[in-house]
């Protein structure tokens, strides 16, 4: 079940995290929203997630920087979750560069929620 699977959203857009809470949630999962990548950095020395949707563009720490910071941490389910990058200049990288900076997948804006819930899904089961 996905009750107990818990997604961090990182996204500065409070639209977009409304929007993606609703979806979420409405498949019973636990969503936790914060709006720059040192907001994951500090929800992540006190809690564990399943999954954490990294928009690119934040302000004080970009969704790149903040991956690769996930990728270094000490602790290993920690530094292993996946993390599906959300990003409306996906033209900017290549699905390479994603991987490079330790992203597993990356959905592009504007956000179709269908999409978004599949790839979602795909990582967590």
């Amino acid at each position: 079940m996905n009750e107990n699977k818990k997604v961090l959203v990182a996204e500065d857009s409070s639209v977009i995290i409304n929007l993606t809470k609703n979806v979420l949630m409405f498949e019973k999962y636990h969503i936790t929203a914060v709006k720059n990548g040192q907001q994951v950095l500090d929800k992540l020395a006190k809690e564990d997630f399943d999954l954490i949707l990294m928009d690119i563009n934040m302000p004080i720490m970009d969704g790149i920087a903040c991956t690769k910071a996930v990728r270094l941490l000490e602790d290993e389910k920690k530094s292993k979750v996946p993390i599906i990058a959300i990003t409306g200049n996906y033209k900017n990288y290549t699905l390479d560069d994603f991987k490079k900076a330790g992203l597993n997948d990356y959905v592009q804006k504007p956000l179709d929620y269908d999409h978004l819930l599949a790839t979602v899904k795909k990582h967590l089961s």
